[in-house]
């Protein structure tokens, strides 16, 4: 366990201000453990050739959740899970056809994909650790899918709407475009995939966020709209539209707006961007939600 001392001064000087913002309670002495932990997780896995990072991912996260019991996945309340699950929920419903079946694509606890199975054929959680997973309260019609590589172990056009969120950027940026294209050989067409994804302009979003002013822990590659959509239409994608918004208001707006509103905050000074981030505004018009038709 790293000493008081060192993790205080490794902090950086609006630690206060954005561990409130996060509402994140613990020690400076668990996020320097935490943040060293991720640092050394991401040199494995960015130092790995394809063949290695299969399997690695697991073993990965095995080690990051089993090492933090203070990991924020493993400490969200029930209110705030069943809240969560409730906004996901009413998000996804209307892109869900009649009849077709439903994939959550890094689902954690799968919380949302065994709600998610009420409305669909069949609703599948895929991830490269179950240990989240409650399964006996599993729903029938809800199924597993473990992935130890980019493939997605279904098959083609099997799926209506996939689901994806904060997960693209914990993958090596090599995996990231197999993935995708993973993604829409499993869409049938004219199928949906919602990708959430935060955006490096009001990065860093792993724990690095409270170290430094890159991603060098466990976001593998942050991304911007730009980015994003370049992947997405290179994957096959046919379309792809971003919603913005604040307090809750979200509508789908035109490339060159988000594109701008993005490019103002990457040049803003450090300074504001960081009171940008912490109100809550440069999140509003930032924060990546695509959606892509295949």
């Amino acid at each position: 366990m790293p000493d008081s001392h060192d993790a205080t001064a490794r902090l950086l000087p609006d630690f206060r201000q954005r561990q409130a913002s996060a509402r994140d309670q613990r020690s400076p002495e668990r996020l320097l453990l935490a943040y060293e932990l991720e640092v050394a997780l991401r040199a494995r896995l960015m130092q790995a050739s394809r063949e290695e990072r299969t399997g690695l991912y697991s073993e990965v996260y095995d080690i990051l959740f089993s090492s933090l019991d203070d990991h924020p996945q493993k400490t969200r309340s029930q209110a705030n899970r069943d809240q969560r699950v409730a906004a996901r929920l009413a998000f996804l419903r209307p892109f869900l056809r009649p009849g077709a079946a439903f994939l959550e694509i890094g689902c954690g606890d799968a919380l949302v994909s065994c709600a998610m199975a009420a409305h669909a054929s069949r609703s599948y959680g895929l991830d490269v650790v179950s240990s989240l997973i409650d399964f006996a309260r599993a729903p029938a019609n809800f199924g597993f899918v473990p992935v130890r590589s980019t493939a997605i172990d279904l098959p083609d056009s099997s799926v209506g709407l996939a689901y994806s969120d904060q997960l693209i950027e914990h993958l090596h940026p090599d995996d990231a475009r197999a993935q995708t294209e993973e993604v829409a050989r499993v869409l049938v067409p004219g199928g949906t995939y919602i990708l959430g994804t935060p955006n490096r302009a009001t990065g860093p979003h792993d724990m690095s966020y409270y170290f430094d002013n890159e991603a060098r822990g466990l976001h593998l590659q942050e991304f911007t709209y730009r980015d994003l959509r370049a992947l997405l239409l290179a994957a096959g994608f046919s379309r792809v539209r971003f919603l913005a918004g604040l307090r809750g208001w979200r509508a789908a707006l035109p490339y060159p707006v988000v594109r701008l509103a993005e490019l103002g905050v990457l040049h803003a000074p450090r300074w504001l961007r960081g009171v940008l981030m912490r109100s809550g505004v440069a999140h509003g018009l930032c924060g990546i939600t695509a959606i892509a038709t295949k």
